[in-house]
């Protein structure tokens, strides 16, 4: 869960990085599925402007298309922190969204 003092406009952002709707709205929360993950935003009273300290806590959304994700996420919004590159074998891009907020594009994890 995503706390914000803007809940529309953080919803309208992520609506954009999952290319559908909220699976759930309720007042000023929405929520998605995202894999086997209930991603959501919501108003919270103590919640003001931007992330203070971003890189606490990152969201990581797997993709195999990591690269083109990047791209087309960059184009609705998103701030970039880090461009794509290559660690063990896996992809990964680390980009912020409305309220500077961190989450990364993973390339998924597989089992060996």
């Amino acid at each position: 869960m995503l706390g914000t003092s803007d809940p529309k406009k953080l919803a309208d952002f992520y609506e954009k990085v999952f290319g559908k709707k909220a699976d759930m709205v309720d007042g000023d929360w929405h929520g998605w599925m995202v894999g086997n993950t209930f991603f959501g935003v919501g108003k919270h009273s103590e919640v003001k402007g931007k992330a203070k300290e971003p890189q606490r806590q990152i969201f990581n959304f797997e993709t195999k298309e990591v690269k083109k994700e990047f791209e087309r996420i960059k184009k609705i919004g998103a701030s970039v922190i880090k461009e794509p590159y290559e660690m063990g074998g896996a992809w990964i891009a680390t980009l912020a969204d409305l309220d500077g907020n961190y989450f990364q594009l993973m390339t998924p994890w597989e089992k060996e």
